[in-house]
């Protein structure tokens, strides 16, 4: 049995402390600052109040000024945070992580730098702990994966990817389960670019149900829409993995199977049908009454970075269409006008 403590009882930190304990481990669910009613329900009720489950029986509850003691003991750190909370863990969480504890983060994005250049999270927290004179194992969990489905135990395929395949094969002994599959790689920039980049894709397909619901009504379904945006997204995914480098088109499948499920649920979703329907970015966030929408900072950060290396001529403006016009309707507050054409093309000698 491994003692394994999750800090941040957002959705996806909680979904993954039904595994780990299932798994018979000891787990341990730390709540971060903005966390304090959530821990305060799951020490109550043991229960997420955004699941309609319990946790399984024997799982301890923390609030924020007890991570130190939370930690004592631990063989495993999960950071459950969301990506508005990567520099707040790199600053509070991992200065008190001895260093003979791997950490595997749920925390999906990209942060752009001035140069151009898109970096992972745990590249960001790499920085970090250099800066510091730490050395802990980062390791992620990319893939399609919703919390609420991990819960209900919907069979689900990840992968976990970090530094040192012998830390990998670690981690998937203590997490995989019966609904819980794992895959293992060393390729930590070609995973979480992939994941990280069908946030904004997904929202462009969204904008296609917006679209036709306002043409059509709620009620009839279209897909051909939904797929011709999809295949470009498809496309737009891979050219931007090879510009991270990625070491294999493995990661692609990774990042369309999690475009997938962004595209069918989530926030990303709603706020793609609210633009779709004619609303612009403010009134969607307005009409979604605060709801966080971290797909809408990687999108902006991702066009950033395109935008600076088409200038440098290191990527081509013809390559990223349904992007640039995502950051258009998002930075520019510009009409949805897909351009389907600028996504067809021509083959032969």
């Amino acid at each position: 049995m491994a003692v394994i403590t999750i800090v941040g009882a957002g959705m996806m930190g909680s979904a993954l402390a039904f595994p780990a304990r299932e798994n018979k481990h000891e787990v341990r669910v730390v709540g971060t600052h903005l966390d304090r009613e959530f821990i305060d329900g799951c020490i109550k009720n043991n229960r997420h109040p955004k699941f309609e489950k319990d946790f399984p029986d024997g799982i301890k509850f923390y609030q924020i000024e007890q991570l130190k003691e939370a930690i004592e003991g631990s063989d495993v750190i999960i950071g459950g945070v969301s990506s508005f909370g990567v520099e707040w863990f790199a600053d509070n969480v991992l200065p008190v992580i001895p260093e003979d504890i791997p950490v595997l983060t749920v925390t999906k994005g990209l942060m752009n730098t001035p140069e151009g250049k898109l970096l992972t999270y745990p590249d960001v927290w790499r920085e970090k702990l250099n800066s510091i004179g730490k050395n802990i194992s980062l390791n992620a969990i990319g893939g399609p994966c919703t919390s609420y489905e991990l819960v209900a135990h919907d069979q689900t395929e990840v992968a976990f990817c970090g530094d040192d395949i012998k830390t990998l094969a670690y981690l998937k002994e203590l997490m995989q389960t019966d609904y819980y599959h794992i895959s293992i790689t060393t390729d930590v920039t070609g995973i979480e670019s992939a994941v990280a980049l069908k946030n904004g894709y997904a929202l462009g397909i969204a904008l296609t149900i917006g679209l036709n619901q306002k043409i059509f009504g709620n009620d009839e379904l279209h897909f051909n829409s939904q797929a011709a945006v999809f295949g470009q997204a498809s496309k737009e995914m891979y050219k931007l993995l090879e510009f991270q480098n990625a070491l294999t088109l493995d990661n692609l499948c990774v990042g369309v199977g999690d475009l997938y499920v962004t595209v069918y649920g989530g926030r990303t979703r709603l706020v793609g049908i609210l633009l779709g329907k004619g609303l612009d970015i403010d009134q969607a966030k307005a009409e979604l009454n605060g709801v966080t929408l971290e797909s809408l900072v990687v999108a902006e950060r991702v066009a950033k970075a395109v935008k600076l290396n088409i200038k440098k001529g290191i990527l081509k403006e013809e390559d990223f269409p349904l992007l640039l016009h995502i950051d258009e309707i998002l930075s520019d507050k510009k009409d949805v006008n897909i351009p389907w054409e600028k996504f067809t093309f021509v083959k032969g000698e």
